[in-house]
């Protein structure tokens, strides 16, 4: 919706003159101080005032202060009558002031008043007030009527060029107002994915790991309620404290990942593949580049898991371990050469296929699993 120009008010952010610079804003105290010494030079100047006088011009000029004081709030809370009253007190001050023989303040605040009024307030009102103002100063101005004409034009176009610089301010205000807001928004964002990440790994990360020592806790139970044979309870036992260990040593792979300190991925695929059960091998091709974080841990959990499924269904057939860098992707190919079929209530470290491909959709990517033309075949590729 546009706004009407001629009903609407300067911004708060363009009144309260905020983003002013330093020497602008000594600029403006000198002038104020310059307007406030021209009206007591004035007032106290002329030969005239004695007794009763001075005290009345103290008096008239501590009055005019207090109103223009109380305009420039009014105008703060864009309240229109109440400016426009105050406004009008002013004038009648300075008509005063002209009457008993005080011209000098009388012209000074017949200027300033139409120049604050275009300054900080609506134009359809800020109009007649300048008009009147500016005419009271031609009338009672003693210079000759070109340099009148001058000074009158040359206020107007004052008051109009700070009131549109107010305006361009206030502007760069509220959009600095908004980008901070927006980087705060997205920090806070940021932020919650972060949370949303690191609740994700740390779940990965036990969630398989708790469950397989429950299971094998949970059998050492049932085994010493029937009093079986004593090294059947202890290699459940021992198969329980191997699940912590190694949910323990994933929980800290996945916090360096976290914190960024992580080794390359290459060494990471050369040693996994070395303590292996079984031959394997792994091949690099592609220009060699690091990867983001997340990226680099889903090529890792899928490398893991894919060879704790070859180890559990596989035993002893032949692993090859591909890491392919494309321009725009990065692939592993994870595949076994087949062999005698594993026990299927053996316990790995992996964290389920599914989950594997859950966290390569989130990434944009892909992971596909199954047969090969030999054993089994996973292959992932993430966006990078």
């Amino acid at each position: 919706m546009t706004e009407n120009v001629w009903t609407t008010w300067p911004s708060r952010e363009a009144l309260l003159h905020e983003g002013v610079s330093r020497p602008r804003r000594l600029l403006a105290h000198a002038v104020r101080l310059m307007v406030f010494g021209t009206l007591l030079w004035g007032a106290f100047s002329s030969s005239s005032l004695h007794g009763w006088g001075s005290v009345l011009a103290a008096v008239g000029l501590l009055a005019a202060l207090c109103v223009a004081w109380a305009y420039f709030r009014t105008t703060l809370a864009h309240r229109l009558w109440p400016s426009l009253a105050l406004v009008a007190v002013l004038l009648v001050i300075a008509a005063v002031a002209e009457s008993v023989g005080f011209g000098v303040p009388a012209r000074v605040i017949w200027c300033g008043c139409a120049v604050v009024a275009l300054e900080r307030m609506p134009v359809a009102a800020a109009l007649p007030v300048t008009s009147v103002a500016l005419a009271s100063y031609a009338v009672v101005s003693d210079d000759a009527w070109l340099t009148t004409v001058a000074t009158v034009t040359g206020l107007a176009l004052a008051g109009y060029v700070l009131r549109l610089d107010a305006e361009a301010r206030g502007s760069a205000q509220r959009l600095l107002a908004q980008e901070r807001a927006a980087r705060a928004a997205e920090a806070e964002s940021a932020a919650l994915a972060e949370r949303a990440r690191i609740a994700r790994e740390i779940h990965d990360v036990l969630a398989h790991s708790l469950s397989a020592q429950m299971v094998h806790l949970e059998a050492a139970r049932l085994l010493i309620e029937r009093d079986a044979d004593r090294q059947q309870i202890l290699d459940r036992v021992v198969a329980a404290r191997g699940m912590a260990r190694d949910g323990l040593a994933e929980t800290r792979q996945a916090l360096s990942a976290l914190r960024g300190d992580l080794t390359p991925l290459e060494d990471f695929l050369a040693q996994l593949v070395d303590t292996a059960e079984g031959a394997a091998e792994v091949t690099i091709t592609g220009e060699r580049r690091p990867l983001p974080a997340e990226a680099s841990q889903a090529v890792r959990r899928v490398a893991q898991e894919a060879l704790t499924n070859a180890r559990r269904h596989a035993p002893g057939a032949r692993v090859r371990v591909r890491l392919d860098y494309g321009a725009r992707e990065v692939m592993l190919d994870v595949r076994d050469s087949g062999g005698p079929p594993g026990e299927a209530t053996g316990t790995g470290g992996g964290y389920g296929l599914l989950g594997m491909r859950e966290r390569a959709e989130l990434l944009g990517g892909s992971l596909r699993a199954g047969p090969g033309e030999e054993g089994f075949v996973v292959t992932l590729k993430v966006p990078v």
